[in-house]
């Protein structure tokens, strides 16, 4: 199918209109001024992944024939073009948000980000003795001459491009390179003078006392601009899932260090000489070049120090209970009687971790299996494991090692937990196991019974406390058969189909889903009550998106709940006016799978770990799971009708894919996440 067939928005292009409604929360004056800086280094950060994937991907295709690009419905290097335009000026957009906004704001809150050009003397001998005690001996500059080849620049580290010249004597030019230390804090707090504070960056510290680096040579003018490569990430690896792997996964993993550059991002202020002399020795193209700011890897600003007053930050919300689930009983014993379901990150993750601690000493417990995805860097699930596996559990855990971005941390974590006697599964070859899925099988009076943590997110308790996610806990017999034959499958290498309760990838959700929607097309066809809420990450995939165009048409209201891209594009005639987008930014990222269909009044509920593109429908391991328990029905409808009716942080789309920036209210304000927080602490 054609994506001409169709309104179809390319999603990189919809990533991009995502990663800029990031960028509105760094513009938004009514969001504190540290927030601001943390979703200007999330805008950041997403672009570095960005080009590391997905223009990597497309920098492959672009070489290809023009019969690739009548498949794909594009032209690579039309898309490439059009990429670094919609880049170039979301750069400018960044660069005046933190140069003219928020340095700004912060010095009128009495906080100072200081460059080497505005030290005074007292503050510069305290940045003197800083960079001699704990930056010098880290740095080794690399004198660039004509003899030896240009220095290989790691993927992501920022350096300086320094030029070494003479003020009468311009012929005598020489270039150099400097690594800046990622092992050190990005901000040193310097004492503060009369209730004013100071901040400076290890960059411009660096500059300062640049002198001190190059005292041997005889230069007396040091210029110093910084630069940083992204390189393509996309791993090269032989269809081996043998013990072999890990060794295949971390020689792929020393590769990507060294793959082929897709963008230089360079100092605007960058002279015109320097910036050639560099495009020179590095080969690249001009759709590489971005200009930025003075300042590289950005996402350092995550750890921003707020040195002034706290409500520079989003206030602590604590975390609530579950009503009716007591961390001081056993879950087994609560979980026996009903169902339960945590919505994090509002409720505690204390539930995941105890529920598995509990099996890890219960003697009547005797097997634990787990998919494992994204781990925490000193993860509880992993502890909890091994202690179960000390004592005597049978422990079969699955841990992806191809969750991009994670191998190294799930190569470490799959080492730890063999060593303990945990029979690890490395996954399937052609697939991802993505689903987020615990079963327990319990001995009860000669009778294995089984309990099962079902989440749309994945068992992490640092992230927990950022992404929304519902965690359901279940004995149901009907869904937790089905998920030891999940598991069975897991250990055959294979996938099985026919589940009756469970929507399982790659073998059925596709085909699961469109069933629903045409019931729904049905229902509507004979004008009855007919209408589908879908909350996901991202809808790129294209028949699913014509299936719900088709319903649309039908008559089937349709209200889509989608944070990151969307292909699909709303209030078109004659394909989708019965569809509405929103994308909710706020301080928590939104990460919940929810399909609700309105099946005749009788609402149907699926949590799922799926998202509706290509990936998750054909090639990973997902599990949808149905809500059954009728006050859990209820809550996770409630929870969809208050991000319905955001109007602060939820953004619409237009026909055209976009999200224009949200206009503060002054009253009637509905904030969904805090409304959210304040729905279940008033039901706690």
């Amino acid at each position: 199918m054609s994506h001409k067939k169709i309104p179809f928005l390319n999603r990189e292009i919809s990533w991009l209109y995502f990663n800029d409604r990031v960028l509105q929360e760094a513009a938004n004056p009514t969001v504190p001024l540290i927030e601001r800086l943390r979703f200007l280094a999330i805008f950041s950060s997403n672009l570095d992944e960005f080009y590391r994937v997905r223009v990597a991907i497309l920098n492959k295709l672009a070489h290809h024939t023009d019969k690739l690009k009548i498949l794909l419905g594009y032209n690579p290097k039309k898309l490439l073009a059009q990429i670094k335009r919609i880049v170039i000026k979301q750069e400018k957009r960044f660069n005046f948000l933190f140069n003219h906004q928020i340095v700004k704001l912060l010095a009128e809150h009495k906080i100072f980000i200081l460059n080497e050009q505005q030290l005074n003397v007292s503050r510069g001998e305290f940045v003197k003795q800083y960079f001699k005690e704990h930056i010098l001996s880290t740095l080794v500059p690399i004198i660039l001459t004509h003899d030896h080849h240009f220095p290989e620049l790691k993927d992501r580290v920022e350096y300086f491009l320094i030029k070494l010249s003479k003020k009468r004597r311009k012929e005598q030019v020489k270039y150099a390179i400097v690594e800046l230390p990622a092992n050190l804090k990005r901000f040193l707090v310097l004492p503060p003078t009369n209730n004013l504070q100071f901040v400076i960056l290890i960059d411009d510290i660096i500059r300062y006392c640049l002198e001190d680096v190059f005292f041997t040579l005889d230069y007396d003018r040091i210029e110093a601009y910084s630069i940083q490569i992204t390189r393509d990430a996309e791993l090269d690896m032989e269809h081996d899932m043998s013990e072999k792997f890990i060794d295949v996964l971390t020689k792929s993993l020393q590769k990507r260090r060294k793959g082929k550059p897709m963008r230089l991002l360079y100092d605007r202020e960058m002279p015109e000489d320097m910036l050639n002399y560099l495009v020179s020795k590095l080969e690249l193209s001009a759709e590489s070049l971005i200009p930025g700011n003075r300042y590289h890897n950005f996402k350092d600003f995550f750890g921003f120090p707020n040195i002034g007053s706290p409500d520079l930050e989003y206030e602590k919300l604590p975390q609530l209970s579950v009503p009716g689930l007591e961390l001081n009983k056993s879950l087994f014993s609560q979980i026996a009687l009903k169902d339960y379901i945590v919505h994090f990150p509002y409720q505690s993750f204390d539930y995941t971790i105890h529920f598995l601690r509990e099996a890890a000493i219960d003697p009547k417990v005797k097997e634990i299996e787990i998919t494992l995805y994204r781990l925490a860097e000193n993860s509880n699930i992993i502890n909890a494991l091994i202690n179960a596996s000390k004592n005597g559990k049978k422990v079969h855990c699955f841990l992806e090692l191809k969750a991009r971005f994670d191998e190294q941390n799930n190569i470490y974590w799959t080492r730890k937990l063999e060593e303990a006697g945990v029979k690890v599964d490395y996954g399937i070859w052609e697939y991802k196991v993505h689903s987020k899925i615990c079963l327990i099988t319990r001995l009860e009076k000669g009778k294995k019974k089984l309990y099962a943590n079902l989440s749309t997110g994945n068992f992490n308790e640092k992230t927990a406390k950022t992404y929304c996610d519902h965690t359901l806990f279940t004995s149901n017999p009907a869904i937790n058969r089905e998920l030891k034959r999940v598991f069975r499958g897991l250990h055959k290498k294979t996938f099985y189909s026919n589940y009756q309760h469970l929507i399982v990838s790659p073998t059925e959700t596709r085909k699961k889903l469109s069933k629903l929607i045409d019931h729904e097309i049905e229902q509507a066809k004979k004008k009855k009550p007919a209408y589908i809420i879908m909350k996901m990450n991202s809808l790129t995939d294209e028949k699913m998106i014509e299936k719900l165009y088709e319903a649309s048409k039908a008559g089937v209201k349709i209200q889509l709940i989608i944070r990151g891209m969307c292909s699909l594009l709303p209030g078109i005639a004659g394909y989708s006016e019965n569809i509405s987008v929103i994308s909710i930014i706020d301080r928590y990222l939104e990460h919940a799978r929810v399909y609700l269909f309105c099946n005749k009044g009788n609402d149907q509920i699926y949590l799922s770990s799926a998202d509706l593109m290509s990936r998750n429908l054909d090639r990973r391991l997902e599990v949808g799971f149905p809500i059954f328990d009728e006050d859990i029905k209820n809550q996770i409808k409630d929870i969809l009708e208050i991000q319905l009716r955001d109007n602060t942080k939820a953004r619409k789309f237009n026909s055209l894919g976009n999200t224009p920036a949200v206009k503060p209210k002054t009253y009637n304000k509905f904030r969904a996440q805090y409304d959210i927080y304040q729905y279940l602490k008033e039901n706690s």
